[in-house]
């Protein structure tokens, strides 16, 4: 009996021990790194990919979260949205350029100084983040503009409007850039110059100008080296990072993040469009076929969507849409003019239509051609028909009918009944004919045909 209440109590403060020490050393060794992986063009999917991930991060309870880098730049919108989630999340995120031979350009560089922690691999590089939708500094007649605006040969001319907002813009990045330079403690002034004069920089430069914080080989390598850092998260509250020994995960993009990385791309946006329209009309044209409505409904609200999600410039878009409808009135009513005017507004709009010169999210002008070139051959097949079918033979009305072969099927002195094109006709004449004989249609009167003796040499079906 003392010998059953001894192990009892053994096994009781065994289980008190797991239950105490369990939890504590289970979450210790199964610290977890989400990856989270933008490649090329930064876009609404990326934005979309990204606030799930952090989310997901959030929901898991993850250590930290590892925001890998490779890309040219990309949509404002999209890039101040990515910021807005670092910025927010409960989860530290650390920016790392990588793999070798990978960049973080343009809007990149914007999103690695928000990051918590900056990172980059050896043979990467970052910056050139001016904002590629100002170009260059327009020259005035009569001198080059220095830095100031001012034109250097005759003392500085008043500033263009395209001049202020040129400035407008670039103070705008500038003082954004420096915020999160500020916020995160980075080299502020280096990453104004990343804007004004679209400096870049090295991995290990950038190491060194306290533009990131460390350089690193791996993400295993990166966690090892971040293991201890302390960092300040929203609302000020700080986390000390224990990521040595942390469990990496990546997490892919989910469906609807896959799909918009598809449609937003402007040239698939630009031939759902045209799938889409031209599907409605050819059902319109031939109601009942089914499909091509269906199809086209589908491929326009896809179209459409990703339209919505993009800077476009909605002046280019109403001349696509009235080039469109012109071909279209090409189609049903051909007189050359319409269809010549269609594709010129069709390629102007389309020219038009983006309002953006970000990297990846330019319409090719390749694929306008293809179109335009698409539509040219239309309006020919339609002339080509219409020419046909005026040199053709006559097929309907009192014209069509002279000269064709008929059987009598009745005849009564000088009326009955004649069987013509596969149709029972009344018909009458000047001679007395026979049930079976063959007559020629003469003429055609109030829908009754005047028949004649057909001549020796008429065949069966032919005519005159």
């Amino acid at each position: 009996m003392q010998t059953f209440k001894a192990a009892l109590v053994v096994a009781i403060t065994l289980v008190a021990l797991v239950v105490s020490i369990g939890p504590g050393t289970a979450a210790d060794n199964n610290r977890l790194a989400l990856t989270i992986s933008i490649d090329g063009a930064i876009g609404p999917a990326s934005a979309s990919y990204v606030k799930d991930g952090l989310a997901k991060a959030a929901e898991r309870r993850a250590e930290i979260v590892i925001l890998r880098l490779n890309t040219p730049g990309g949509l404002s919108t999209s890039m101040r949205e990515i910021i807005t989630d670092v910025l927010a999340s409960p989860i530290p995120v650390v920016g790392y350029v990588a793999p070798s031979g990978a960049h973080a350009a343009s809007a990149g560089t914007y999103i690695l100084y928000a990051t918590h922690l900056a990172a980059m691999a050896p043979g990467t590089n970052i910056g050139a983040a001016t904002p590629v939708q100002i170009g260059p500094m327009p020259s005035l007649p009569g001198g080059t503009p220095d830095k100031d605006g001012k034109d250097q040969k005759d003392g500085g001319n008043p500033p263009t409007t395209k001049d202020t907002m040129t400035a407008k813009m670039t103070n705008d990045a500038v003082a954004f850039i420096r915020s999160l330079a500020e916020l995160r403690g980075r080299n502020a002034d280096w990453a104004e110059k990343a804007v004004r004069d679209a400096a870049t920089l090295s991995a290990n430069a950038a190491l060194q100008a306290h533009v990131i914080e460390f350089t690193a080989h791996d993400p295993a390598d990166l966690l090892r080296q971040i293991d201890g850092r302390t960092v300040e998260l929203a609302g000020g509250k700080t986390q000390r990072l224990t990521t040595k020994d942390a469990v990496i995960e990546a997490l892919d993009p989910n469906w609807i993040s896959r799909v918009l990385a598809v449609i937003t791309d402007p040239n698939i946006a630009f031939v759902l469009l045209m799938v889409g329209i031209y599907g409605l009309i050819f059902e319109f044209m031939s109601p009942g076929a089914v499909a091509p409505g269906v199809v086209g409904t589908i491929c326009l609200l896809l179209g459409l969507y990703a339209l919505n999600m993009l800077p476009i410039n909605y002046a280019g878009f109403a001349l696509m849409l009235v080039g469109m409808a012109l071909l279209a009135i090409e189609a049903f009513n051909p007189t050359v003019v319409i269809g010549l005017g269609g594709i010129v507004a069709f390629v102007l709009g389309a020219a038009m239509l983006f309002r953006i010169e970000a990297p990846g999210y330019h319409l090719s002008w390749p694929l306008i051609g293809i179109v335009a070139a698409m539509f040219a051959g239309l309006i020919l097949v339609v002339l080509g028909a219409l020419r046909r079918a005026r040199n053709g033979p006559l097929r309907t009305g009192a014209q069509a009918m002279r000269g064709l072969s008929a059987e009598v099927l009745d005849w009564s002195e000088t009326s009955g009944h004649v069987f013509t094109n596969g149709e029972r006709w009344q018909a009458r004449g000047t001679e007395a004919f026979k049930a079976g004989e063959k007559v020629q249609v003469a003429n055609i009167v109030d829908l009754t045909l005047v028949v004649r003796r057909a001549p020796a040499s008429a065949g069966e079906g032919g005519t005159a």
